[in-house]
């Protein structure tokens, strides 16, 4: 996977139907964003604006959509990191939900409209604050360094992208040791608001049939 340091998007795509504009996998709305990759993705990155699901790549259908939204399954609930969360907002490019061959990158409405499609319904989302709280911590991180998910990479086992050089891999090292606490002062407060307003960055979705 080609390692850029920064998003380096080129060209703002419009709203409305188009070759360039392909349709929502979850609700059929038009998908908009960026011509350009973000750093560590494989491909473009675009948006629905009526659902917040975002794709990466060319998008598939909704069968895709739904195998990796239930390859997320934890027991009876689906875990998913929010695109509509304050963690993603903040970061941006440094988002910690952009993992290595993510291709659909769920809100809890997108998840809605996805399912409906096989005649379910969500029947909860929790905000997970302890996994919220350390996205957030990781997101904040990745605004300083050069790879991503580094330190949830070290501590948790989770997808990770390194630094393409080992001088920026020493860089990133140290950042983590120096930064991890002031990061982590700041990770709270944000993530409690997020949580309280319902844009937490981890939610567990349980659905079930009609």
């Amino acid at each position: 996977m080609d390692q850029v340091e920064s998003p380096h998007a080129v060209v703002p795509l419009e709203a409305g139907a188009g070759p360039e504009n392909p349709p929502c996998p979850a609700c059929g709305e038009p998908l908009f964003g960026w011509i350009g990759q973000k750093r560590g993705m494989d491909g473009p990155v675009r948006r629905c604006e009526s659902c917040g699901l975002g794709v990466v790549g060319e998008p598939g259908g909704a069968e895709e959509a739904l195998r990796e939204l239930d390859a997320l399954r934890d027991g009876e609930e689906i875990r998913i990191e929010n695109r509509a969360g304050f963690a993603c907002s903040l970061g941006g490019a440094g988002w910690s939900g952009l993992q290595p061959n993510a291709r659909y990158l769920f809100t809890t409405e997108a998840v809605r409209r996805l399912v409906a499609r096989r005649d379910q319904v969500v029947k909860s989302a929790r905000w997970q604050p302890l996994a919220g709280l350390a996205a957030t911590w990781q997101t904040l991180l990745n605004s300083v360094t050069f790879g991503r998910n580094a330190a949830l990479g070290a501590l948790r086992g989770a997808p990770a992208v390194p630094a393409k050089e080992p001088w920026q891999r020493r860089i990133d090292n140290l950042a983590g040791i120096v930064l991890a606490i002031p990061a982590l002062l700041i990770a709270i407060p944000v993530e409690l608001a997020a949580g309280l307003v319902r844009r937490g960055a981890v939610v567990s979705v349980r659905v079930e049939l009609f």
